[in-house]
């Protein structure tokens, strides 16, 4: 359910012209998050030489609490703990947030200069042209692994 409302959202914002950045923060940083982390990385590499002065406030691994929500009275708990990396890093005035799952510090780096630089009004049109492409990709990637999952659906009937 959660899967479709974000491709609900995903489809709305390609309605929009790129003329500005399309996407809010919390989708950019889900998609960037989910993305390749070399296609992620090398985003970064090119803009970095637009950012100026960038200062890494940090960059860490840690664990963050899974929540969930049980399916029949929609009860809120807690699945188990989540390996994560995360940055924040100052440009200019502007700070930055990343994180992605695992351990790889260098892609929640890329990840935190890109929203900085989203913030900052650095490379808009490329920015967003790259987020764009990969919402659709992993829209594409959520919906092949729910059709796959819906063929193992079983249908009991009870009396």
């Amino acid at each position: 359910m959660r899967n479709s409302l974000f491709l609900t959202h995903c489809a709305r914002l390609f309605e929009k012209p790129m003329s500005t950045f399309a996407f809010d923060q919390a989708t950019y940083l889900g998609v960037l998050s989910r993305s390749p982390a070399d296609e992620v990385k090398q985003l970064a590499e090119v803009i970095i030489p637009q950012l100026g002065s960038i200062e890494v406030l940090r960059n860490r691994t840690g664990l963050a609490m899974a929540p969930m929500q049980e399916g029949a009275r929609g009860a809120s708990f807690y699945l188990g703990e989540v390996l994560l990396a995360e940055a924040f890093v100052r440009v200019g005035a502007v700070e930055g947030y990343g994180a992605c799952l695992g351990r790889d510090l260098e892609q929640a780096l890329a990840i935190a200069l890109i929203d900085a630089a989203v913030q900052s009004g650095i490379a808009q049109g490329e920015l967003a042209a790259f987020v764009g492409s990969q919402a659709e990709a992993l829209a594409a990637l959520d919906r092949q692994l729910l059709t796959q999952a819906e063929a193992t659906r079983v249908e009991i009937e009870t009396f």
